[in-house]
């Protein structure tokens, strides 16, 4: 196995409301600042994700590119996932090519465009889900009620998570200022109210990864700190959510484990809905003493097709910074946790 780094991460200020950006205005400005970063303006393997269906058109990472700079040719490729699974697809890639010691990976999103709950709802089993008309928020509020019930936790363990995110949030630059759960909040779909939900936002990130000797040539002439991927593995349940128990998260317990997640000091978590951490805590082995969403995670700010991909940024920054020596960072898709993703990074 090569060992790779993350070196650099940038993302964008993220924001609720359109503000008139096409992709490309929105992902150049970070593609440009990770390129002064790093002290590299051409990449060994590109590659990006994004959703054609959330951006409604064909081929919209295309277009993407011109903020990259595809010519001369360059090597690329893409995921109709979240940029995480650019990432983890990039690192791949390392692995196996001695042509290929740094890597560009970026994931973008304008959900302000369109109904997420909508869209996502399209990507749902076609005969027996989809034709039901049902989203991603009744989903996961039929997971966070099955929780609740075998778990015993309360409404008010949910909110007590949304409001440690949000006041994270109110720290990050890059986040949606939220006020504090209001004790009147209502429901969005029961449990869950409307503070349980991940806020939607448009934003984008950017990670450069390298392998070994690049790594250390570029810490050398930038003084920026690595943050190696000890281990990081992608695991998947089935589709349906009625043929599994919706308490628990099995992938994600068996990607944390071949991933190797243990004595992390902050995790970073794909939580679109606060229940989701009570889950990922139980099935990551996360004790009390890890810190979880430092930066106020997607509850405070949920770029879609980026906000995995953030995750995994956000805990190798913990690591730039020395803050910390060993992080996790997680990213998940598909309905009610189907799909996990989890990388360890040590300084």
């Amino acid at each position: 196995m090569k060992d790779v780094a993350i070196v650099a991460f940038s993302q964008t200020r993220h924001t609720a409301e359109d503000e008139g950006l096409n992709e490309t205005e929105l992902l150049l400005p970070v593609i440009s600042e990770i390129k002064e970063q790093v002290g590299i303006s051409r990449f060994d393997f590109t590659c990006s994700g994004s959703c054609d269906y959330l951006l409604g058109s064909p081929f919209s990472f295309v277009s993407a590119l011109d903020a990259v700079g595809a010519w001369p040719p360059i090597s690329e490729s893409h995921v109709e996932m979240d940029g995480a699974w650019a990432l983890y697809e990039a690192w791949v890639k390392m692995q196996y090519s001695d042509e290929v010691e740094t890597a560009l990976v970026y994931g973008f999103g304008k959900p302000s465009q369109t109904s997420v709950r909508q869209v996502l709802g399209l990507q749902l089993d076609p005969y027996y889900l989809a034709p039901l008309g049902v989203d991603q928020v009744s989903l996961a509020a039929l997971q966070a009620q099955a929780y609740l019930a075998r778990s015993g936790a309360k409404e008010g363990d949910l909110t007590a998570i949304a409001a440690r995110s949000r006041a994270a949030g109110r720290e990050n630059p890059f986040a949606l200022h939220l006020d504090a759960p209001a004790d009147d909040a209502p429901y969005d779909v029961a449990p869950l109210k409307v503070h349980d939900v991940a806020p939607q936002a448009d934003g984008a990130a950017v990670v450069v990864l390298a392998t070994g000797d690049k790594v250390r040539e570029i810490s050398e002439r930038t003084g920026l700190k690595p943050a190696w991927i000890r281990g990081i593995d992608h695991r998947a349940d089935a589709h349906s959510p009625g043929v599994r128990d919706l308490s628990v998260s099995p992938s994600a317990r068996i990607a944390g484990e071949k991933a190797g997640a243990v004595n992390v000091e902050v995790a970073e978590l794909h939580t679109q809905f606060s229940h989701e951490e009570l889950i990922l805590r139980e099935a990551l082995n996360l004790g009390d003493d890890v810190k979880v969403n430092p930066s106020g995670g997607p509850l405070s700010a949920n770029p879609v097709m980026a906000t995995g991909l953030i995750r995994i940024g956000e805990a190798a920054a913990r690591i730039h910074r020395g803050e910390a020596r060993r992080t996790l960072g997680h990213a998940t898709s598909g309905p009610c946790l189907q799909q996990n993703l989890v990388a360890v990074l040590e300084a």
